[in-house]
């Protein structure tokens, strides 16, 4: 541009190159620059890619050799002397089957000296002794603290920190993918910072040298000592995004929470609160975003200053002058410094120079913020892979030690003088707690191989951490130096947990899990799993069974004793009471008392009433419908919603300031360069001293500060307009998902909603906004731009809007092609996503089996599909930004062959017209890009509104409030009630009356189908129903769903735990005293399995895993029981728990129902075995959705071929049973 300007000052005088020349070095330097940019941004992003893939994969196997424990110190204290783990699987009624996987090697440890540490290390796996141990490091601690929140934490790891590091290495080019999780940013090659901005600086500068001399390097100077600032903003910034990620972590903890105990939260009525509780989060991480963003607006000035205080003190310098003031004659006087002319080719060609520098600036503050954040986030990676707990099999930080001979071929499955912790023991960030319940074994304990082992004890006592510690999910501490344990795993391992884990597969696919489809077998096997009986007498006694070793642990010793070969015996201080053969025990010590005492109870067999019915073939076998992918443009209702939330109520006043602010500050750009040419103009007309340079200056420095006071309140305008629509959609989306039907939540898997509230939450806190800002810059941008170059040339009116035509059509070409790649690499990350909490819950289980090849193998499978979607989402950039880059050099070489040879224009007014050009096809190719990708991320406000406008239950209303007092009884009145699970779907209840007093009891009974669960659904209107239904006097569907369900307390079979303390639990949102709730859980029995003076006792201060995992499912009934106590509801709903609990805990929680509650409190028991129902006060008996029998036991017993009787009849307790209803 300088030769082309000066040919046109000098009128050709002196011209060696003619100017075509230079008109084909405008059009071919900015494609030979794009075609070199784009295919680095090519290979850089194969290796961004890869980084992302390798990275996700770290996270998922890192998570796989993780305990099961993972503690914060800022939790609650842990619950005390609990050995259950919290695991995927229940605390008793598990199994390990030792012949069922192939796994080579075993896993075995055994302490050979008395300084201990020893480890023995078998061909596939090795424990590690704890013992010798050296604390952890002060950062392993702090990492602790920041666990609490772990399944929002992997969530946000593998989302919006995996993001984020995308943002960091698409600017830090990966020369190295080994180590990468340990080594951190070690391994990368700052290309961008340290060779291709430096490089642009020191070519600009130099080239500013040769155009305006030494007069460079006062300008050097001011960008050295104005360098400190970005710095220092970008640790503001780190620090942001550290406290905002954080905040970001809790917010997906609770969301997670929520959507994971969704049916809890319905059930109970709690939608509001938990909304409430959840936008109290969302409400403190916006918080920290508008900080961030305000951040971003300090660096956009700073970036924007620092260049323009550099052109001016470099033009004042060159111009010559400097302002002294004197206090004598002449108040001011100018000194000269160099004199020189500032003429057109000179403004033109440094101002394209400064805008280099500028941008090269502006990237090094940009990319610092993005390096920041994502530097934040790699550490939040390499903090959990570096300072999480690891089982002692992968704990590589051990010292390890070869297998003693005897041990590495030793077939024998136990222990000897054994001691295993959660945590390990020298742990100094773990509670009190957490060091005090040990799993002590002393002596020998060794298992019968090829027979059926039993182990047996009350609820809570340790047996599933005997299975655990078998496993090795427990730490090893060797107790002496012949201490060892040994799991044999050549013949394969099986473990069977007592709550079903299952995998979003067909039934076939879980059932034959990681080994072969063999048809007959397969059939066989399905044959021998039938009832409870019909387990033990053709499955474990069955040729299936046959030379298997077999550890069960059980309640139902009367059931297994005929079968069992070998009982270990807990008592209920957790330590081991006996251990022999039935006979033997039952025969010697302090055990045989306790033995025949639950025999007694055990001998009361149990009819089981559920049997088994054929459910009809689905047509894959999955509930789970396929997610869709929407085809075409992003939809305009999704956008809509966008910019309606972010407008708020006065949208045509946000518009307005917006574009009017936008407008002013692209004007203020214009006028500036406009005014530089200007000036130029008037050394071509008057001598340089009569040029008044303070006048030109002064006007100068007052467009700039226009500039960045106008271009400041359209920012600040559009970031609270932003977080305005973050909070609206974010909390429209958590409403819709709170409030959709049961069936919705049964077809749609977790990972997707987690899916909706994490990335495509991020996008819109982040991407959508930022790319609306981008647009709506650049849009005015080159709307003055164009307007300038038509205000001079008008006839250049239809060239640039043929080649915006072109750049459109361009851009439709790539919009159609990256809208679809974008909905298929969302859709294909919420499969990674489900993969990953599917295997965190079922962690222990796919650890016995041995199955984590088969895991890794379908996550990078998963990953990979991802991976190919994401990597020509990215390349598809490439192909418009060249094709875009050729548009604008086009016209740009056009408008400058026209001012030259055909219109002949001033040097000032080419310099000024040729540069607004530049810059509108540089913006050309910048708002194809931005549209395009503000459409691409709508692709997320799409699939939000697609959760926003599902189905949903019936709104609040104020005439829906019941009065004050109500329900003061718990009288039930139904009426001609039918119930279907869809408004098209088939009726499951048909036309049913019943009347229930308050103070009732009423058992229901009826096999499986006969709508038992939709009866208890219907009550609580979870499903859509007809007839009448009156509580306590009042229509039920005309009250509000939390009132009806607040004031109705349902207890399921397996009860619903949230993460945190027993009081949060028992009281979510803090409306009880302790008093209040220690009484419930002394009510509900909690106290009769514990001391009063034992150390380890439950208290509301006891921390609860999420769900429950960490205790027994007779201490989650209980605690459930003291919720419902807590309540105060009139009407309890009590689906009873099978033989899931022991009877001793089973008969605590059956006298609390009958002791407790007061007696205006209705019972219904959702009944599984007779022996529970057959004292209530009426059994109402179901079959196939209609009511065959409702009255007291007693008078049902007398009809003859009723159903009631003919299910005692069949019973072999018929004697008991009859008793117990007064039928003698």
């Amino acid at each position: 541009m300088q030769r082309l300007l000066q040919y046109i000052e000098t009128k050709e005088e002196g011209a060696i190159v003619r100017p075509w020349v230079w008109i084909v070095m405008i059009f071919l330097g900015p494609i030979v620059g794009s075609l070199g940019f784009q295919y680095y941004i090519f290979i850089n992003t194969r290796s961004l890619v890869r980084a992302e893939a390798i990275i996700t994969q770290l996270v998922f196997a890192h998570r796989q050799a993780e305990t099961t424990v993972t503690k914060s110190t800022d939790d609650p204290p842990a619950v005390e002397g609990l050995p259950s783990p919290p695991s995927d699987d229940g605390s008793s009624g598990n199994s390990i089957d030792e012949t069922a996987t192939p796994d080579n090697g075993e896993s075995s440890s055994r302490s050979e000296d008395d300084s201990g540490s020893a480890t023995v290390q078998a061909s596939t796996s090795s424990i590690k002794s704890a013992a010798g141990k050296l604390p952890p490091t002060p950062d392993k601690v702090e990492a602790k603290k920041s666990d609490g929140n772990l399944v929002g934490k992997i969530n946000n790891l593998v989302t919006v920190d995996l993001g984020n590091i995308g943002v960091y290495l698409a600017f830090l080019f990966v020369c190295s993918r080994t180590n990468m999780a340990s080594r951190s940013v070690e391994s990368r090659d700052f290309l961008m910072l340290v060779i291709s901005i430096p490089a642009q600086l020191i070519l600009g500068i130099w080239f500013l040298y040769n155009v305006l001399g030494w007069s460079v390097w006062v300008g050097v100077a001011s960008i050295i000592l104005l360098v400190p600032v970005p710095g220092y903003m970008a640790k503001l910034v780190q620090s942001v995004q550290r406290e905002r990620l954080k905040r970001t972590d809790d917010r997906v903890q609770s969301v997670t929470e929520a959507v994971n105990v969704l049916r809890m939260i319905k059930l109970f009525g709690w939608e509001e609160k938990m909304k409430a509780r959840i936008g109290d989060k969302r409400n403190n991480e916006l918080s920290w975003t508008r900080k961030r963003r305000m951040l971003d607006l300090a660096s956009g000035i700073i970036n924007y200053v620092i260049p323009v205080i550099t052109m001016t003190v470099t033009y004042a310098t060159y111009v010559g002058l400097f302002v002294q003031r004197h206090l004598l004659a002449n108040p001011y006087q100018k000194t000269l410094i160099m004199h020189q002319p500032l003429n057109a080719s000179k403004v033109f060609s440094s101002m394209t120079v400064f805008d280099l520098l500028r941008d090269s600036i502006g990237m090094i503050t940009y990319r610092l913020n993005n390096i920041v954040t994502g530097k934040v986030s790699l550490d939040r990676v390499n903090n959990f892979l570096k300072n999480t707990e690891l089982l002692d099999a992968f704990d590589e930080k051990e010292t390890t030690a070869p297998f003693p001979a005897d041990l590495l071929t030793d077939e024998r499955i136990g222990f000897c003088s054994a001691t295993f912790a959660w945590s390990k023991a020298s742990d100094i960030s773990l509670t009190q707690s957490d060091r005090q319940f040990l799993l002590k074994i002393d002596g020998e304990l060794l298992f019968q191989r090829g027979r059926i082992n039993l182990v047996v004890g009350p609820t809570g006592s340790g047996k599933t951490s005997l299975l655990m510690a078998l496993l090795g999910e427990m730490h090893f501490i060797p107790s002496s130096p012949d201490s060892w344990y040994n799991l044999p795993r050549s013949f394969g391992v099986a473990y069977a947990a007592q709550e079903s884990w299952v995998l979003n597969e067909t039934i076939r696919s879980n059932i034959v899990f990681d080994t072969p489809y063999e048809k007959e077998r397969y059939k066989k096997v399905l044959y021998h799993v039938h009832t409870a009986q019909w387990i033990v007498e053709k499955c474990f006694g069955g040729d299936l069974m046959e030379n298997r070793t077999i550890i069960l642990v059980t309640h139902n010793v009367a059931l297994t004793r005929s079968i069992a070969d070998f009982v270990v015996s807990f008592g209920a201080d957790g330590q081991i009471r006996g251990q022999g053969s039935i006979s033997e025990l039952t025969k010697r010590g302090p055990l045989a008392a306790q033995i025949r005492e639950n025999e007694q109870v055990m001998d009361k067999a149990q009819q089981e009433i559920d049997a088994e019915n054929p459910a009809p073939k689905s047509a894959d076998g999955k509930l789970i419908v396929a997610e869709e992918i929407q085809l075409g443009h992003v939809g305009a209702s999704a956008l809509k919603m966008y910019l309606s939330a972010m407008a708020g109520k006065y949208p045509l006043f946000f518009f307005a300031f917006l574009l009017g602010g936008l407008f002013l500050q692209q004007g203020s750009v214009v006028l500036k360069t406009w005014m530089l040419g200007y000036w130029a103009k008037q050394y071509d007309d008057r001598p340089a001293q009569e040029v008044d340079v303070v006048f030109f200056l002064s006007i100068f420095v007052a467009i700039v500060f226009t500039s960045i006071v106008t271009m400041s309140a359209a920012f600040i305008c559009v970031v609270f307009g932003q977080l305005k629509a973050s909070k609206v959609i974010h909390f429209n989306l958590i409403t819709s998902v709170l409030t959709a039907p049961l069936r919705w939540l049964d077809t749609t898997p977790t990972s997707r909603i987690l899916a909706r509230v994490t990335n495509d939450v991020r996008s819109v806190d982040d991407s959508i906004g930022n790319q609306f800002w981008a647009l709506c810059s650049m849009i005015t941008s080159m709307a003055m731009k164009f307007g300038a170059v038509i205000l001079y040339t008008p006839v250049f009116f239809f060239p640039g809007v043929f080649v915006g035509s072109l750049g459109a059509w361009v851009g439709q070409i790539y919009i159609a092609g990256q809208l679809p790649v974008k909905r298929l690499m969302s859709n294909n990350r919420a499969p990674v996503l489900a993969h990953f909490g599917a295997a965190i819950a079922g962690l222990v289980s796919i650890r016995a089996f041995g199955a984590q090849s088969k895991f890794s193998a379908e996550s990078l499978a998963r990953i990979d599909r991802y991976t190919r979607a994401a990597r020509n989402y990215y390349n598809l950039n490439r192909w418009v930004s060249i094709r875009v880059d050729i548009l604008g050099a086009a016209f740009s070489a056009g408008l400058a062959t026209y001012l030259v040879y055909i219109k002949q224009s001033r040097a000032g007014d080419a310099g000024f017209l040729i540069n607004m050009a530049v810059t509108f096809t540089q913006m050309l190719l910048w708002v194809v890009r931005v549209a395009n990708q503000f459409e691409v991320e709508g692709n997320s406000l799409e699939r939000i509104q697609g959760y926003i406008e599902i189905e949903h239950e019936k709104s609040a209303t104020e005439d829906g409030k019941p009065p004050a007092y109500w329900p003061a009884s718990g009288d039930l009145r139904v009426e001609n009630l039918s119930a279907r699970y869809s408004e098209d779907g088939p009726k499951v209840l048909q036309d049913i009356s019943f009347h229930i007093k308050s103070g009732e009891r009423v058992g229901i009974v009826g096999r499986t189908g006969s709508g038992k669960s939709s009866l208890t659904l219907s009550l609580l209107r979870c499903i859509p129903t007809e007839g009448s239904m009156m509580y306590d006097g009042l229509e039920t569907s005309a009250l509000n769903l939390d009132a009806l369900r607040s004031s109705i307390t349902i207890i399921p079979q397996v009860p619903e735990l949230l993460a945190g303390s027993l009081r949060v639990n028992l009281d979510p949102f803090g409306q009880y005293d302790d008093a209040e709730l220690n009484y419930a859980l002394r009510a509900a029995g909690l106290f009769a399995l514990q001391s009063e003076m034992d150390e380890g006792r439950i208290t509301l201060d006891s921390a609860i895993s999420l769900g429950g995992s960490n205790l027994s499912i007779g201490q989650r009934q209980i605690f459930a029981l003291a919720r419902a106590i807590v309540r105060k509801s009139k009407i309890l709903i009590l689906d009873e728990a099978t033989s899931a609990i022991d009877y001793t805990t089973d008969s605590i929680i059956q006298n609390s129902l009958r002791t407790e509650l007061r007696g205006d409190v209705s019972l219904i028991t959702v009944a599984h075995r007779l022996q529970t129902v057959m004292d209530a006060d009426k059994i109402m008996v179901l079959d196939a959705g209609c009511i065959v029998e409702f009255d007291s036991p007693k008078e049902l017993l007398k009809i003859k071929d009723g159903k009631l009787r003919a299910l005692v009849d069949e019973s072999g307790d018929r004697e008991t049973l009859y008793a117990m209803a007064g039928a003698n």
